[in-house]
């Protein structure tokens, strides 16, 4: 019998880190049903001198509000990606109250740099409150890619404290009532539970976000559930607040997969080493706790109306969440300068900000000033870094940008890094910080510039870490091999082309919001989730996507 679509004549990579075999594949019913030669189909995909591979699995995005607005889930779609895992860093955005949606969306907005106007627009708050009910929404409109989802501690403890999730410890009757909140949205499909300690993240009016309000004592709590079901993943920003040996106790304690965001490299700093002796003996002791790594620096390109890199310094945190003519004011106030400049330069005692890494990106007023390092532009106007991005975002109304390199900025330690055991790719952040950055294009840059670039690691073995070795660690059993049997999630591409492509900032989010995106990659040739095609001959299938053949992974 033909089978309804034939890839023909590619070299699969089946994920497993195994060599590549020329070979057909064959698709029926939405499964892998033959791997062959001579294999027909009712359509046939040409993937000649290509890369036959599993759909890449992305385990740290922020979709969940981006999916109801974009089922396609762009730029993900565009490399190769086929399931993703949203609710990441604690941020989901249900359960939820309808009182306190606004506040859940401030929070996102000032941690996630996600548009308040386009989250109040964008995302049906009417459709759900608990968990499962989010996750039922998702289903009904369905999606271009297959969906999970973290249940979040920051969400989870706003449902059951309201504002007080901000301001005080929960007492013990509340904890009892957030771990039946876990539970029942374990229960009801979530992938796991993700909770942040990071100092970076303040949200509403520039406090700490619910999850840093909490204690050691209520994250272990609220894991239980994940312990007591014996299934789902745990996820943490221990951001330095929490020992990476309390985090080895706990997941001795909770018996569940652990993964932390983010182990990134410092340009002449080894951290990166001794944060991998010190995991590679936990796994030999038998601990299951995966760094997440990133071939992308962390490079941000922020503007003073929310300037998410310095939104962690007092002076910049308490301008949060007041209006824009206050900040102007601020700005422009010489008292508040001063103060600002004893804030970040260090010399109130203070880690100094790096201004040798921040550079003028765009401005409408001072084109000329494109590319130019801060540091050198202070220099010639007898002032501070600081003054020059105060004095140029002033003259273009806030909307000057610069692009700020915060880590992963060594590319000797990413390579040394990216092929280890016991680390997974993540931090690619797809569908959050959308004004600042794009890493949603991870896949294709690691198999362009560092496989085939800098040749870190086999193909065979970056393939299986963006497939085979995700879904092993995230229980997706029916995906991240192509094997007959399996769901026909596949992406075939050119070893010897692909790339991430450029990066452009449009505005096509509701309420006019505006992202960088990378909508452009080169040498994907075809995409297929759920045996779906969604891209095709190197460009989106219109007809395969609004077909919507995503599944919400909810086992």
């Amino acid at each position: 019998m033909n089978a309804d679509v034939v890839i023909r004549g590619g070299t699969v990579v089946d994920g497993t880190g195994s060599a590549g075999e020329v070979a057909d594949v064959a698709i029926s019913d939405g499964k892998i049903s033959a791997i062959g030669e001579g294999l027909s189909g009712s359509r046939a995909l040409d993937a000649t001198g290509q890369i036959v591979a599993p759909g890449f699995i992305d385990i740290h995005t922020h979709y969940d509000a981006q999916v109801f607005w974009d089922p396609s889930l762009t730029p993900s779609s565009f490399h190769g990606v086929t399931t993703v895992v949203a609710g990441n860093c604690g941020f989901s955005i249900a359960p939820v109250l309808p009182e306190s949606v606004g506040l859940l969306a401030h929070t996102l907005q000032h941690v996630e740099d996600m548009s308040f106007d386009t989250l109040s627009v964008g995302v049906p708050w009417d459709e759900f409150q608990t968990f499962p009910q989010y996750l039922d929404a998702v289903q009904r409109r369905g999606a271009a890619l297959n969906f999970s989802c973290y249940v979040g501690h920051t969400a989870v403890r706003m449902y059951v404290m309201g504002e007080a999730a901000y301001e005080r410890a929960a007492t013990e009757a509340e904890i009892a009532r957030m771990q039946a909140v876990v539970a029942e949205a374990m229960a009801g499909g979530a992938i796991g539970f993700a909770s942040s300690a990071s100092p970076t993240h303040n949200g509403d009016s520039g406090r700490p976000v619910p999850s840093r309000v909490a204690d050691l004592a209520e994250l272990r709590a609220l894991l239980q559930p994940l312990r007591n079901g014996s299934r789902g993943v745990v996820a943490l920003l221990p951001g330095g607040v929490i020992s990476h040996q309390e985090v080895f106790d706990l997941q001795r304690e909770i018996g569940r997969p652990f993964t932390w965001t983010a182990l990134l490299t410092v340009k002449d700093y080894p951290y990166h080493e001794r944060v991998m002796a010190e995991h590679d003996q936990a796994w030999a002791d038998g601990v299951e706790v995966w760094p997440q790594v990133s071939c992308r620096p962390l490079v941000f390109q922020m503007n003073l109306s929310e300037p998410f890199t310095l939104n962690m310094r007092p002076t910049f945190a308490e301008l949060m969440g007041q209006s824009r003519a206050e900040r102007l004011s601020a700005y422009r106030d010489p008292g508040w300068r001063a103060k600002a400049w004893a804030d970040v330069s260090g010399t109130d005692g203070a880690i100094p900000v790096n201004w040798a890494n921040i550079s003028v990106a765009s401005s409408a007023s001072h084109p000329e000033l494109t590319d130019r390092p801060v540091v050198g532009l202070a220099a010639e106007r007898g002032c501070t870094p600081l003054d020059v991005i105060l004095d140029i975002s002033l003259d273009d109304d806030l909307e000057t940008r610069f692009w700020s390199v915060l880590a992963n900025n060594d590319p000797e330690g990413i390579a040394w890094l990216l092929p280890r055991d016991n680390v997974l790719f993540g931090l690619a952040d797809s569908g959050a910080h959308v004004s600042q950055l794009c890493d949603a294009c991870f896949s294709t840059d690691l198999l362009g510039n560092w496989v085939r670039g800098r040749a870190v690691m086999p193909l065979e073995r970056a393939v299986h870490k963006l497939t085979g070795e995700p879904a092993s660690v995230y229980g997706l059993s029916d995906r991240g091999t192509v094997t007959v049997g399996k769901a026909a999630d596949l992406c075939v591409f050119d070893a010897a082309t692909i790339a991430p492509g450029p990066l452009r900032r449009v505005h096509d989010f509701p309420a006019h919001g505006e992202r960088l995106t990378a909508d452009a990659p080169v040498g994907v040739t075809h995409t297929l989730v759920n045996g779906v095609p969604i891209w095709v001959d190197g460009a989106p299938s219109e007809e395969g996507l609004a077909s919507r053949p995503g599944c919400v992974l909810r086992d």
